[in-house]
């Protein structure tokens, strides 16, 4: 096992990370740009090394300054969350280079499995059934020609896109070139591809993520499935487990599945695989996540599975000491994501209590809320016996929640809970149209 390690990243994760390494005797190394040097994060760890300014390509993308830290401190691994260099093939090969375990898989298996077109043919391989779609798209030509064999409407996705960005919905010939640029150019500024390729719009549907956890021996647990059908332009609000439209039976079958399809892409880590459930009960898959997801809390709390800690053992080459049949996915746990609709510096704070809540966050009285990075600021977590009652649970939490001296999306998540199309379950990813 590591005797330390250094987070690269900031924010709620950051501090989640420190959290878990401390449980488990691991010395922490945080680094911070100079816009978090007050930060939560930076005051847990047990040393602390600031990396450039406040604008991420200087601090939190610079991948030179977090190798350094990790040579200069002695770290042994690195973690880097979710976000920023999380996927990023190349940073991973230069822990490698500097003897640094990358938590997280290999920088051939992130290659593969995150090209959004290689993954899908895998998986297809081994027995998921994919969206209808295409490879990269070579030009708009091509594209024009795809549409029209697959048949409108058709998305647009970005071929390392991440978070919602390079994805665009086309529901006719006439809007097909300028969202194709716009996908494109999209691609260029938030990963550096602007590869595109496109798929066959399933409508209406539901988001679903399956939870996955492997270890070198060839050992896969499914953690089974959150629900993330609650979306503003692609952004995920509210996530629960289990999904209130997947039945046991129909769980049952897509664990098996996903296990044995994970097994046989030979992944090694915490991984998510993701679907869109279809008005007729059927599962297509979308793409893999090779990295923890920020919704990841959801269904620890659910299983009661550390998977922060999972994913550090992983990768230190530790087996999995429990089975699929030692999963308890018994009960229901919500997640609503707490969002600063402004910045400022923070007042009173108040985080609810109570057994079963969770409020994972950096907040402190006093920080203050930056412009230059997500507007993520905490996510609330609840477990209960029912999903009536979680939703109880879920809607006292929110009321006690207090975050003053900036606007949150507080009392929007109170009001979507209460809406009666999500307490009884029959939402989709239509539920935020309009909105």
């Amino acid at each position: 096992m590591f005797s330390k390690v250094l987070i690269a990243n900031r924010g709620e994760i950051a501090v989640r990370i420190i959290r878990a390494c401390k449980e488990m005797g691991i010395s922490t190394v945080a680094v911070y740009s100079e816009a978090d040097r007050d930060a939560l994060h930076v005051a847990l760890a047990d040393e602390s090394y600031c990396i450039g300014a406040a604008n991420a390509a200087d601090s939190y993308l610079n991948e030179d300054r977090i190798i350094s830290a990790a040579v200069v401190s002695g770290a042994q691994a690195i973690h880097a969350g979710y976000g920023f260099l999380s996927e990023n093939a190349h940073f991973a090969r230069q822990c490698t280079k500097n003897g640094i375990v990358f938590i997280g898989p290999a920088a051939d298996t992130m290659e593969r499995l995150s090209d959004k077109t290689t993954i899908k043919n895998l998986m297809a391989d081994a027995g998921l059934d994919v969206i209808r779609g295409t490879d990269v798209l070579a030009n708009i030509e091509e594209a024009r020609a795809a549409a029209a064999k697959i048949g409108y409407p058709v998305m647009l996705k970005a071929r390392s896109g991440g978070g919602g960005r390079g994805i665009r919905l086309v529901e006719s010939e006439a809007e097909l070139e300028s969202n194709y640029q716009m996908a494109v150019s999209e691609g260029e500024a938030a990963f550096g591809d602007g590869a595109v390729y496109m798929e066959k719009y399933v409508y209406p549907a539901r988001h679903i993520e399956m939870q996955i956890i492997a270890d070198e021996a060839g050992n896969v647990v499914c953690l089974g499935e959150r629900d993330c059908s609650v979306q503003r332009r692609h952004q995920k609000l509210i996530e629960e487990s289990p999904s209130p439209a997947v039945s046991p039976r129909m769980r049952r079958e897509l664990i098996e599945r996903v296990t044995r399809a994970v097994k046989q892409v030979g992944y090694v880590g915490v991984g998510t695989l993701e679907f869109l459930l279809d008005k007729s009960g059927h599962f297509w898959f979308m793409e893999m996540n090779v990295r923890l997801q920020v919704e990841h809390s959801v269904t620890e709390m659910l299983t009661n599975i550390d998977l922060v800690k999972w994913q550090i053992r992983t990768a230190a080459g530790i087996q999995l000491n429990f089975t699929q049949e030692d999963v308890n996915l018994m009960g229901s746990a919500l997640e609503c994501r707490i969002n600063a609709l402004s910045t400022g510096k923070l007042g009173m704070l108040h985080v609810a209590g109570g057994p079963s809540v969770r409020f994972d966050t950096y907040l402190v009285q006093g920080v203050e809320i930056s412009p230059f990075y997500d507007s993520l600021i905490g996510k609330l977590v609840v477990r209960a016996g029912t999903r009536e009652e979680a939703l109880r649970k879920m809607k006292a939490a929110l009321c006690e929640l207090v975050i003053d001296g900036i606007r949150t999306n507080i009392h929007q998540q109170l009001h979507l809970i209460s809406e009666e199309k999500f307490m009884t379950g029959e939402y989709d990813l239509t539920f935020m149209e309009g909105r």
